[in-house]
């Protein structure tokens, strides 16, 4: 099952509503990509699964600043937290 690995998205349920409005349950799962990040701060690449909305910040923000921001650990990600 997809999830971001950043903001803990993951798929929900929802209602498939036919044209005589009779309602079955499917699944609407996010756009999750897998990607190799550079972060600067440890020189190194990073290997994470997150959503397009999640690229989007952490390119605008920087990866550190992003898990900071968020109150995530370093160690999931492999990255030691000291950078600047």
């Amino acid at each position: 099952m997809p999830k971001c690995e950043l903001t803990g998205k993951k798929r929900y349920a929802a209602n498939n509503v036919s044209h005589a409005n009779n309602k079955t349950r499917k699944f609407q799962y996010p756009n999750v990509q897998a990607k190799r990040l550079w972060v600067p701060e440890e020189e190194k690449f990073v290997q994470v699964t997150l959503s397009t909305r999640a690229l989007r910040s952490v390119t605008r923000t920087g990866l550190y600043s992003f898990i900071r921001k968020n109150g995530l650990s370093f160690k999931e990600f492999g990255l030691s937290g000291q950078g600047s």
